[in-house]
C-alpha cells in the first residue's frame, strides 16, 4: 500500500505491534477526550489564502534557541522506542538528521544518550524527569552534554502518571528485553510487573512529587543548556516560566497523557496569539499534529515550531528509519504546499491574518 499521509501509519503499526505495546503508544488518560481533541481542533481554524503572490520560491529554514533547522517540525519526546523497532531511537536520530531537523530523546529511552550520540551528527535536545535522587538528575543532565546535547526539555506536568486505562487493562510492563536505558547502571532501568500499570508505579516510586519553580532555577546551577518548560497549559505557567528563566516553553499536555479535558494546545494558542507577537521567550506546539496544514496553522497562531511524538512511532513501527524519514518529508512537502497555496513565501510572512477560528465567533470560550 502507498502511504499518502502520516495518519496512515497508525493502521499499520496496530497490525503490527503486540496489543500492549501499540495501546501503551496510542492511548490517551481516562476518556480520551483530550486526545480526539488535540487533533479536532486544528479543523476548527480555516484558512484565509492570499493570491497572486509569487511563490516560486519557499523558504521554510528557521532557527530554534539559535540553532539553524530545515523547518519548524521537530521530533517530540517519545519513551520506550524499541518497542516500536529493534533499532528505536537509533533510527529515529538518523532520520531526524537527513531531514536537518531536531531530535528530543526521552529520558525513558531505550538507548542512551551515549548511544544515540554514536549514530552521528544531528542536532538533539534532551528530555528529563526529575527524579527524587537529585544525585541521578545531574548524572544525566551532564551526560547529556557531554553527548552533545543542545538543550534540556524540562517536563513538568508528571507528577504523578495520568491514568491510561488502557495499561492498565493491559498490566503495561517495559518488556523483559528491553531497559530504560539512561538509568540502567544505577539499577533503575527496569520496571515491576503490577497488579496496575508497572510504569505508574515506576513512576509513583522514582519521580519527584515536589517538583517546583524553584527547580528551574536549580537546574540553571547544574547545567548551561537552555531549558525548555514542557507543558504549559495555562497563561499563569507561561509568564512563571519567563520569570523562572526559562528559555522557551512548549505548549503541550502531553499527548493527552496526564489530565483529561485539558483543552487542546492549539486552544492555547489562539487565547494568546495577540501576545506571542512580543517574542519574549519561544513558544512551540505539540499535540495532534498530522498534517503540514496544522503546522501553518500554529505558527498563524503564534508558534515558532511544533514538535511531533505518535507519528514518529507509529511509522518506525511500521517501516523502521525510512517511515520517519518519510513522515519528516510529508510533513514538510504538506507545509510547503500549505505555503505556497496561503501566499507565504517564508515563515516570518505567515500571520493571524492568513487563518479564521471557529473561536473568533462571539461565543464562551475557557480561560486559559
Amino acid at each position: 500500500m502507498e502511504i499518502t499521509n502520516v495518519s496512515e501509519y497508525e493502521a499499520i503499526a496496530k497490525q503490527k505491534l503486540p496489543k500492549m505495546v501499540y495501546d501503551y503508544y496510542a492511548s490517551g488518560a481516562e476518556d480520551q477526550w483530550t486526545l480526539k481533541e488535540n487533533q479536532h481542533a486544528f479543523s476548527r481554524i480555516l484558512f484565509r489564502p492570499r493570491i497572486l503572490m509569487d511563490v516560486s520560491k519557499i523558504d521554510l529554514r528557521t532557527t530554534v534557541l539559535g540553532f539553524n533547522i530545515s523547518m519548524p517540525i521537530m521530533i517530540a519526546p517519545t519513551a520506550m522506542q524499541k518497542m516500536a523497532h529493534p533499532e528505536g531511537e537509533y533510527a529515529t536520530a538518523r532520520a531526524a538528521a537527513a531531514a536537518d531537523t531536531i531530535m528530543t530523546l526521552s529520558s525513558w529511552a531505550t538507548s542512551s544518550v551515549e548511544e544515540v550520540a554514536s549514530t552521528g551528527p544531528g542536532i538533539r535536545f534532551f528530555q528529563l524527569y526529575v527524579y527524587k535522587d537529585r544525585s541521578v538528575v545531574t548524572q544525566l543532565v551532564r551526560r547529556a552534554e557531554r553527548a552533545g546535547f543542545k538543550a534540556i526539555a524540562l517536563t513538568v506536568d508528571t507528577p504523578r502518571l495520568g491514568r491510561r486505562e488502557a495499561d492498565i487493562k493491559n498490566r503495561f510492563v517495559l518488556p523483559p528485553n528491553l531497559t530504560l536505558k539512561n538509568f540502567e547502571d544505577l539499577d533503575l532501568g527496569k520496571m515491576d510487573k503490577t497488579n496496575d500499570s508497572g510504569l505508574a508505579s515506576y513512576v509513583a516510586g522514582q519521580i519527584d512529587q515536589s517538583l517546583s519553580w524553584k527547580d528551574v532555577k536549580w537546574l540553571q546551577t547544574i547545567t548551561k543548556l537552555p531549558i525548555l518548560v514542557k507543558g504549559v497549559i495555562t497563561a499563569e505557567d507561561a509568564r512563571l516560566a519567563v520569570q523562572y528563566g526559562a528559555a522557551g516553553i512548549v505548549v503541550s499536555n502531553h499527548g493527552a497523557r496526564q489530565l483529561d479535558y485539558v483543552p487542546a494546545t492549539t486552544l492555547w494558542l489562539w487565547k494568546r496569539s495577540s501576545k506571542l507577537h512580543k517574542g519574549r521567550i519561544p513558544v512551540f506546539l505539540d499535540g495532534g499534529v498530522r498534517r503540514g496544514t496544522d503546522v501553518f496553522k500554529a505558527l498563524a497562531l503564534g508558534a515558532s515550531g511544533v514538535f511531533i511524538g505518535r507519528p514518529v512511532v507509529f511509522s518506525l513501527a511500521a517501516d523502521g528509519e525510512a517511515g520517519v524519514r518519510k513522515v519528516l518529508q510529508m510533513l514538510h512537502d504538506e507545509f510547503e504546499l500549505t505555503m505556497a497555496l496561503s501566499g507565504c513565501r517564508s515563515l516570518k510572512e505567515i500571520t493571524r491574518d492568513h487563518i479564521v477560528t471557529e473561536w473568533d465567533r462571539p461565543r464562551i470560550a475557557p480561560r486559559l
